[in-house]
């Protein structure tokens, strides 16, 4: 457990050092929680800081943005600007007027680029990076190169390289999360911890995102995508469970993403290939979160091996996703399912490269394992650069069909 007084470096503060030198604005985007506010503040303690937070400086702003800007100093922090969406077009005529690099750093806790308040485009002036939950490489204080040396080619065979994984085990890393709050926390003050979060988060941010009336249809709407966390997105279905129309589940869905609690992973496809289903899934955001919705515990792990295996498949996304914002923010996420219904848990795409993951819960794997990951190269071919298959053992090795290698899971985070 971490002590609620410790600070977790996080690895994408380069970036953002980076993006503030040659950038009129930058914008930090993530999930409430999640650490934006914790890490500008560390990351420029000399700026100005104004939180949107503060009743006084929401209604300064939302009832005149343009003054409100002008007011500001030449270098300042704004914090939760969702709040107050008005004022990137003031931001943004200030820019026009003044470019120098660095001058807004701003936080938000909704995806500012699907808010349909959002009308003025920040293109050419704006760049975005995003913060996500911990990763277990951030909570290790290790570099988080896994994701680099997998690009670069640079993962090779060995025997126990790192010997057994240091730290706590697999199943509670998948319960615990990326939040920072839940770490200093008992488990079960920790389930405490993402039920409040979520009620809070459904009760308030979600009206600045959509005009709704009834907030109670979009938490009932998470639980149930809890449920199917790692699956085939059927919107049909979920829209006949709750007994709404299906755009009322399209829209709230709309919302759930852009609030950072849902992860929609598109299929991967190629105009050469005609026997892809088209179907995403969908994934919850944060293991913790998912976690606590489906009431899965470490016990579950040798007792309800499906869906700690889903749980399982989001945990990796979310340390790839999250290792990709300081490594490539140009790759891209997918899944791969045929009509043979072979699949392929996590496809990665850069330019014409492709890399398959695959993912697997149990301590030793065999050929078989790698099945989809095959399917996939042969559809790739020369595009296809590697096949890596997860899973909870100590060795890398390849398997005969030398394009595939078995890698632990400990390599997200100790690598």
């Amino acid at each position: 457990m971490f002590s609620a007084q410790s600070f977790i470096p996080r690895l994408l503060t380069p970036a953002i050092q980076t993006a503030l030198k040659d950038t009129p604005v930058v914008c930090l985007l993530g999930p409430r929680q999640s650490g934006k506010t914790t890490l500008v503040k560390q990351l420029a303690p000399e700026r100005a800081f104004i939180s949107f937070e503060k009743h006084k400086y929401h209604i300064a702003a939302a009832e005149d943005p343009d003054g409100f800007v002008a007011g500001l100093p030449d270098a300042v922090t704004l914090d939760e600007v969702q709040r107050v969406p008005d004022l990137l077009h003031s931001i943004k005529l200030a820019v026009d007027h003044d470019r120098r690099p660095g001058r807004f750093l701003l936080t938000g806790s909704a995806n500012l680029l699907l808010l349909p308040t959002v009308t003025e485009s920040l293109a050419g002036r704006m760049e975005i990076v995003r913060l996500y939950p911990l990763t277990e490489a951030e909570k290790n204080h290790s570099p988080g190169h896994f994701l680099k040396e997998l690009i670069d080619d640079n993962i090779r065979p060995s025997i126990a390289a790192h010997g057994e994984s240091s730290g706590p085990p697999l199943e509670e890393r998948l319960i615990r999360g990326g939040y920072p709050e839940p770490l200093t926390r008992t488990p079960a003050r920790a389930r405490q911890w993402y039920r409040q979060y979520l009620s809070n988060l459904i009760e308030r941010d979600a009206r600045d995102v959509l005009n709704l009336r009834d907030a109670e249809q979009l938490l009932r709407l998470l639980e149930l995508v809890s449920l199917r966390n790692a699956e085939l997105l059927s919107v049909s279905n979920l829209a006949n469970d709750l007994g709404v129309h299906r755009e009322s589940v399209e829209n709230w869905l709309a919302v759930l993403e852009r609030l950072f609690l849902v992860r929609r992973l598109p299929a991967w496809h190629s105009n050469a290939s005609k026997r892809l289903i088209k179907s995403p899934k969908v994934h919850l955001l944060d293991s913790g979160l998912a976690a606590t919705l489906t009431n899965l515990g470490i016990s579950d792990w040798s007792s309800d091996r499906t869906r700690m295996g889903h749980l399982l498949e989001t945990f990796v996304l979310q340390q790839l996703v999250a290792q990709a914002t300081w490594t490539d923010p140009d790759l891209r996420f997918w899944h791969y399912r045929d009509k043979d219904k072979v699949e392929v848990d996590l496809v990665i795409t850069r330019g014409g490269k492709t890399w398959g993951i695959e993912i697997k819960a149990s301590g030793a794997v065999t050929p078989r394992d790698g099945r989809g990951l095959r399917r996939l190269a042969d559809r790739c071919g020369a595009d296809f650069a590697r096949g890596i298959l997860f899973y909870a053992g100590v060795d890398v090795f390849n398997f005969k069909d030398k394009r595939i290698l078995a890698v632990p899971l400990k390599e997200l985070w100790e690598r």
